[in-house]
């Protein structure tokens, strides 16, 4: 299919949207599940939008931006992926693999910016010492208005402007590179989750991996949802176990300070 230019403007619409929530990390609309769920609604295949939302996510799972190092960012991987797959008929699993350099072209972007916009602290110490709350707040915008139309000139030319060169590039690849792009791709959400393992990965939790590991390879069914119903199950039980243990610890050590006697009672 081509993306037409309604398609690439509503594309650079969201890409603004989604990016700057991704610069201030504050709906986290930008995780790849939703945004390649509302890529593929723009382009008018929601399935693929799904299907390719989930493998980006697992891949993206175990990256979090700390500090100055940026992974690949996730807006542009996810609005690609759906694209390409979209444009080039071939599988998410292909197609993130072929995303993943405009991802580094927006990460690499934003990796300037972060240098670029030290530039306006002396301006905000300037207004911080006169006490000019009006131009402090106003300076405030002047970066996110750069990032926003950033992310979506970037995504404009890529979704739209490029896809006749990508079409070509696509097209005159070799059987075996594209089959090792889908295998790369493929491996990618394993990768990503062993990442986040990691970290959040803990010897109390380990009975819950099993049990899902289990559930998941051994037992079978139609679908995952069952599988994710338990996992929502055990979460659930979890958060009210630790939220009881937390109000009796809180009211043991009130306890304790009331027989203490102190200073409220005179003693």
């Amino acid at each position: 299919m081509a993306i037409t230019f309604t398609q690439g403007v509503l594309i650079a619409i969201w890409a603004m949207i989604a990016g700057l929530d991704c610069w201030l990390q504050a709906f986290y609309i930008f995780r790849p599940i939703i945004v390649c769920t509302i890529t593929g609604l723009i382009l008018g295949d929601l399935r693929l939008g799904v299907i390719a939302g989930s493998l980006t996510e697992l891949a993206f799972a175990g990256l979090t931006p700390a500090g100055g190092t940026q992974p690949p960012n996730t807006v542009l991987c996810g609005i690609m992926t759906v694209v390409i797959a979209a444009m080039n008929n071939i599988s998410p699993t292909t197609a993130i693999g072929l995303s993943l350099p405009f991802a580094m072209l927006m990460q690499y972007i934003l990796l300037f910016f972060y240098s670029t916009f030290s530039l306006f602290l002396s301006k905000f110490d300037k207004y911080a010492e006169e006490g000019n709350a009006k131009a402090f707040k106003r300076l405030n915008y002047i970066p996110l208005i750069i990032v926003t139309v950033s992310f979506g000139i970037v995504a404009f030319l890529s979704a739209y402007a490029a896809q006749g060169p990508m079409k070509v590039l696509v097209n005159s690849m070799p059987h075996w590179l594209t089959h090792g792009f889908e295998l790369a791709g493929g491996m990618l959400p394993a990768v990503g989750f062993a990442m986040l393992l990691k970290v959040m990965l803990k010897g109390q939790y380990l009975s819950y991996l099993i049990l899902g590991f289990v559930m998941a390879s051994m037992i079978p069914f139609s679908n995952v949802l069952p599988v994710a119903l338990v996992g929502v199950v055990f979460a659930m039980i979890e958060f009210y176990h630790n939220r009881d243990q937390a109000k009796l610890e809180t009211k043991i050590l009130n306890d304790q300070r009331n027989s203490a006697g102190g200073m409220d009672d005179g003693i």
